[in-house]
């Protein structure tokens, strides 16, 4: 089934060594809301209308996001009976795709259900992967039973993005809602990306055994623990969230001249 809507990869493009960065997306919704349709848009720009509801496949898609290329991955999932058993794709995806009929409100109630898990497996796990809410069969505007404002709303009640595309008619549309769920992925991979911690030097005797430090408290400042083992020693400055103005003099200044002082901010990054 993959082979059938993924775009064929020509052999020889890219070196063997090099692959692709991934995006697992997962496009959750109750049936009849237009999953397999908006999937197939997406990897061929074409509409087929009928599917086999309890037909569930993952297919891939080389695509270039911002000038960067990415292998978008799609799960069309099936949950017949909503969302339950989703291990499966809420351990694999790095995106997720909530879908409704802008024509069904019960396809809508049944999108808060989905986003009350993708919520709860936030909380649990390390990782926050980006949702967007997505309104589809914009076409059908004159049976429209949810009005945007309401979608907007629940998307800003979860946090997540919202959209309104057409699977029957806007390719463009479509392929910026997977696009920009790339983005996301990209945008929070940065933003979790671990802090180098910031150091600072200063010239000490070297005495004959390692001693521990213990710098005072003062206004509030944590304390830090370092050992004098050179004559260089390092004092890990705190995470961005404890930022203090703190001012570090030089060990010269026990001489009479006036010592030079630097004031740095805590948790401002140096590179």
């Amino acid at each position: 089934m993959s082979s059938m809507f993924g775009k064929p990869r020509a052999s020889g493009e890219r070196p063997p060594q090099s692959p692709l960065p991934e995006c697992n997306v997962a496009i959750l919704g109750c049936r009849g809301a237009g999953k397999s349709a908006l999937t197939v848009k997406f990897l061929t720009k074409r509409f087929i209308s009928e599917y086999d509801p309890n037909l569930e496949d993952t297919y891939s898609s080389e695509e270039l996001v911002d000038q960067q290329p990415v292998l978008v991955k799609v799960m069309d999932t099936a949950d017949p009976d909503g969302p339950r058993n989703c291990e499966r794709y809420l351990c694999w995806a790095s995106a997720f795709l909530v879908v409704y009929s802008i024509d069904n409100r019960k396809s809508f109630e049944g999108c808060q259900r989905y986003l009350e898990v993708l919520a709860l497996h936030a909380r649990g796990c390390q990782r926050r992967c980006p949702v967007l809410l997505l309104g589809n069969k914009l076409d059908m505007e004159e049976y429209r039973q949810v009005p945007s404002a309401e979608g907007m709303s629940l998307a800003s009640r979860f946090g997540c993005l919202f959209h309104e595309v057409s699977a029957c008619q806007d390719f463009a549309r479509v392929q910026h809602v997977f696009h920009e769920a790339v983005r996301e992925v990209r945008h929070h991979a940065e933003w979790n990306l671990p802090v180098r911690p910031l150091f600072i030097s200063e010239e000490r005797p070297s005495p004959p055994m390692a001693t521990p430090v213990a710098l005072p408290t003062h206004h509030s400042l944590a304390t830090c623990t370092f050992n004098t083992l050179s004559t260089i020693n390092y004092k890990e400055i705190p995470s961005v969230a404890q930022a203090k103005l703190v001012t570090v003099k030089s060990s010269r200044a026990q001489s009479k001249k006036k010592a030079p002082t630097l004031t740095l901010l805590k948790g401002f990054k140096i590179f």
